[in-house]
């Protein structure tokens, strides 16, 4: 089997703040709008862990170590958890931009629960998932993840802010709240 080179040209790439429904919805309907731009694609960032916590597998206290409930094998915590994810995949959706999902890995993630969040992520809207390892393998271990990028934001993306500038103050807040927050 032959590779197909991916070039590199012309990506800007920016961190919008933390989750779907408060830091990309101000990047969004905010930035994006002052600024002119108009993303080819999102990328948001999930660990097993996260996950995890989310789903009740454990409670995180400083200065002590991580539970086993979060750092271990827990399936159940997990699939508990993915709801949150999955909602960050929808709101960035709701602009019409397609998604993936860079799932950061720790070294004693199990791969069974990495390859169900990355099977998950996408049945759940993204358009790709990858594993990073970035912080273990360095450079080498995001490879997966920056082609995952490269191949998504050359898809069509049909990017639009989530309201009218025109819209009455009241439409446009009734408009984030229903739809970024439910």
């Amino acid at each position: 089997a032959t590779k197909t080179a991916l070039k590199l040209t012309d990506y800007v790439v920016t961190e919008a703040g933390f989750g779907a429904d408060l830091g990309a919805e101000k990047f969004l309907n905010i930035k994006c709008r002052q600024a002119g731009l108009a993303p080819s694609a999102a990328v948001l960032v999930a660990t097993v862990r996260a996950l995890k916590l989310h789903g009740g597998g454990g409670v995180v206290k400083s200065g002590t170590p991580v539970p086993i409930g979060l750092s271990g094998p827990n399936q159940d915590a997990l699939a508990r958890g993915f709801p949150n994810l999955e909602q960050h995949i929808a709101n960035v959706k709701t602009h019409g931009i397609p998604v993936v999902v860079a799932i950061n890995a720790f070294k004693d993630d199990p791969a069974s629960e990495l390859e169900w969040l990355r099977q998950q992520a996408c049945r759940a809207g993204a358009a790709e998932a990858a594993v990073s390892t970035h912080h273990a393998d360095g450079g080498k271990g995001s490879e997966d993840l920056a082609r995952a990028v490269i191949r998504v934001a050359a898809s069509p993306s049909s990017f639009s802010h989530l309201y009218d500038l025109a819209w009455p103050t009241k439409r446009k807040i009734e408009t984030i709240a229903m739809r970024m927050y439910g």
